[in-house]
């Protein structure tokens, strides 16, 4: 059964997540095959900047290649710009020109000392919470035609869901890793209660107490102490189940 482009783009989208061991990993194969797409109906190579921010902070950027990484930062270091609008305002946002268009001049002005002459920035939807762009750079003047600009906004719009995929996935594995290093914690504080029971014939509460004041009175977290006490005991440390 023959497949329709968009389809033949999930796919390829589905693969990419498939094979990145991170999210990190899957913008900066994402961002070099959004480049190639929109290359392929240009009549001039088309780099392409991933910018993901989330709450509070900037998760990952990346780039189809060191150059369009070091563009893209420009951007986020001047502060605005057709990538930062668009994540703003969730609307493809386009630079046609940095010679004719006066919105941004101190960006402007920078692109020009690069050799870019046109910028487009197409947000795409993730969720509430995160916000991310392609933010495309073309070298010539007259690159991004309506046709372009199109491929551009379809392809937005199906990495979209791509990229809340790896960043679900992203968390996911985020908080397996932390359930992970907080059950070891709380291994190695079971275990040293236990060997205090066991030298002060005493309860697990009392058992606690004493660790907690040990720990207070070091200022020291309290996996610290419990694992410095197992660590002295027969003069070895001891590894726990969760510990890699």
């Amino acid at each position: 059964m023959p497949t329709s482009p968009e389809s033949d783009r999930v796919l390829e989208l589905q693969d990419l997540i498939i094979g990145s061991a991170n999210v990190a990993e899957f913008l900066e194969r994402l961002s070099v095959m959004a480049a190639g797409a929109l290359s392929r109906d240009s009549t001039t190579k088309i780099e392409c900047g991933v910018t993901l921010k989330r709450q509070r902070r900037t998760a990952t950027v990346a780039g189809s290649s060191p150059r369009a990484v070091h563009l893209d930062q420009i951007e986020q270091r001047i502060g605005d710009g057709p990538c930062i609008a668009a994540l703003r305002s969730k609307e493809t946002v386009l630079l046609g020109d940095v010679y004719k268009d006066p919105r941004w001049p101190d960006y402007q002005e920078a692109l020009i000392a690069e050799g870019c002459r046109a910028t487009l920035g197409v947000p795409l939807e993730i969720d509430q919470d995160s916000a991310a762009a392609l933010n495309f750079f073309a070298f010539g003047s007259g690159v991004f035609t309506e046709k372009i600009i199109r491929e551009a906004t379809e392809f937005a719009d199906i990495a979209g869901r791509a990229v809340r995929l790896a960043v679900k996935l992203g968390t996911a594995q985020n908080l397996a890793d932390d359930l992970a290093a907080a059950m070891a914690s709380r291994t190695s504080i079971d275990l040293a209660c236990g060997v205090i029971m066991g030298q002060n014939r005493c309860s697990q509460a009392e058992a606690m107490a004493i660790l907690t004041k040990v720990s207070s009175h070091r200022n020291q977290k309290l996996r610290e102490v419990a694992e410095e006490m197992l660590a002295n005991l027969a003069g070895g440390g001891v590894r726990t189940h969760f510990e890699p």
